[in-house]
């Protein structure tokens, strides 16, 4: 149980400062003893009022113009994201994640170098947006959307608004999804309850650190953290 205490406070702590990686640090953490399909659902159902929660906070910065777009591509990579969630084998997910986070640590430490731009086109959006789909489906990943939207979205506040916005609307369209599916368990409804104050906690000292911390070096640690973890992962699944 402090496992889960400690992954659920980290992660929304990292939420409430940088907006996003809550499910990287969180999965990442957890993924050493609890397979995805017990650790997915959990982070969905907590994850879901910080995203109305920032929200709310930063509304006078949404754009329908970045934000619903995305909320659409998003929701339809979910369906075979989640389809994976259930039917692949528990082992070659963990591989899979290990993989992605590592490449994604990589992407996120490049762009904060401001080493790779990505250009704001159809094309990418779309490629982007149903990739975004499949990760949240799976994994509950969210760091797809992150590299666009830090690249469309003038500040933090605007960036933090958009990308909680499209969360909403995939979580709602995944919580519904996911208990089709039979992934919403009892088990994980209780899991759920007992961590809804330590997600509170991390994630309002978060969002008060996020005024006197610096921003940058945070996601810098939270991205060796998320690489160190990947590659620890794949030798241990291999």
């Amino acid at each position: 149980m402090w496992l889960w205490i400690l992954a659920t406070t980290a992660a929304y702590f990292i939420k409430g400062l940088c907006g996003f990686a809550n499910t990287l640090v969180f999965t990442s953490i957890l993924a050493f003893g609890t397979t995805n399909i017990n650790i997915s659902p959990v982070e969905l159902l907590i994850g879901y009022p910080s995203n109305i929660i920032l929200t709310l906070k930063n509304r006078k910065k949404l754009d329908h113009k970045i934000w619903i777009p995305l909320a659409i591509l998003v929701l339809m990579g979910n369906i075979p994201g989640a389809l994976l969630l259930r039917n692949a084998d528990p082992g070659y997910i963990k591989v899979v994640f290990g993989v992605v986070i590592i490449l994604l640590g990589i992407e996120m430490f490049l762009r904060e170098q401001n080493k790779i731009r990505l250009k704001e086109s159809r094309a990418m959006l779309f490629v982007i947006g149903l990739l975004s789909g499949v990760l949240c489906g799976l994994f509950g990943i969210g760091a797809l959307l992150a590299a666009y939207l830090g690249r469309v979205t003038d500040n933090g506040e605007a960036f933090k608004a958009n990308i909680s916005a499209v969360f909403i609307v995939e979580n709602t369209f995944r919580v519904i999804l996911y208990s089709v599916l039979g992934i919403i368990t009892l088990a994980s409804l209780k899991q759920v309850a007992l961590m809804l104050p330590f997600m509170l906690i991390g994630l309002y000292a978060g969002m008060g650190s996020s005024k006197i911390l610096n921003e940058k070096k945070a996601k810098y640690l939270v991205i060796l953290l998320l690489i160190i973890s990947g590659v620890m992962m794949i030798a241990k699944n291999v």
